[in-house]
């Protein structure tokens, strides 16, 4: 049995229309919307699943926020990676507890969030500052403060060289960088034999390019592929695709390192 909602915690309101909104309790607050609005005294101390209503009648089902949620309601400085492939990143680069990594390009942090979910411990490279306090900001209020022990985050540039001190000491290189085919050398002197490097690219040049990088017999089981999420309409007997699908984000490129 979940815990109740308390003070401080983060929570999602979902209204009739399935409108989400994202809020962190905090006892003497209270949500404010176009419908009215609800004091956080009137979720806090109740189950999740709670239905609350505003002071102009509107219905509220309150939840605590998935992964999911937090990605695409979170602050964000630089464009997220979406759930549709940050799934597929952590099932091709093999992210599993213990997992070292190093992500260049963390942006935002839903990368950074998905891989510490699974176990990974990660250095991340961003070259602004902004970007990098965001993400740890981001990790902290979801995951917790005990997340930050796996995630080290440091102002530098990837296309520069990574750090001789983690050479050999990666097992897993994820990129979201425009130019990823100039880390490729970086990578085979960071990554451990077997380990994996992937790629995430808005463009088809950028992960051709990637995968030119790629193209040597130190590399092996290279490939790329691209998820497209198409919802479906389901209401009674109608029942058919959606008008609108999330097709194109960007390409996920692939590789393993095998050595010399």
């Amino acid at each position: 049995m979940t815990r109740p909602f308390a003070d401080g915690d983060k929570v999602l309101l979902i209204d009739g229309k399935q409108r989400r909104y994202l809020i962190n309790l905090s006892a003497g607050s209270e949500f404010h919307s176009h419908a009215g609005l609800v004091p956080h005294l009137d979720i806090i101390g109740r189950p999740e699943g709670t239905r609350v209503v505003s002071t102009r009648g509107a219905r509220y089902i309150v939840l605590r926020p998935t992964l999911e949620d937090f990605v695409v309601e979170m602050p964000r400085g630089a464009q997220v990676i979406y759930p549709k492939d940050l799934a597929p990143i952590c099932l091709l680069a093999d992210i599993a507890p213990g997992t070292r990594v190093l992500e260049s390009g963390v942006g935002s942090g839903a990368l950074s969030m998905t891989m510490l979910r699974y176990g990974a411990h990660i250095v991340g490279y961003e070259l602004r500052d902004d970007f990098a306090r965001r993400a740890v900001a981001n990790v902290r209020e979801f995951l917790g403060p005990d997340a930050l022990e796996r995630y080290d985050v440091r102002v530098r540039d990837c296309y520069e060289g990574i750090e001789p001190e983690l050479h050999r000491n990666i097992d897993r290189v994820v990129l979201d960088l425009p130019e990823p085919w100039q880390v490729v050398p970086h990578a085979e002197r960071a990554l451990c034999e077997g380990g994996i490097l992937v790629a995430y690219t808005p463009s088809i040049t950028q992960a051709a390019q990637t995968r030119a990088a790629l193209a040597s017999h130190r590399w092996t089981g290279t490939r790329t592929l691209e998820v497209l999420h198409r919802g479906w309409y389901i209401e009674g007997a109608a029942v058919r695709p959606d008008h609108r699908m999330v097709a194109h984000t960007g390409f996920l490129s692939v590789g393993r390192y095998i050595g010399e």
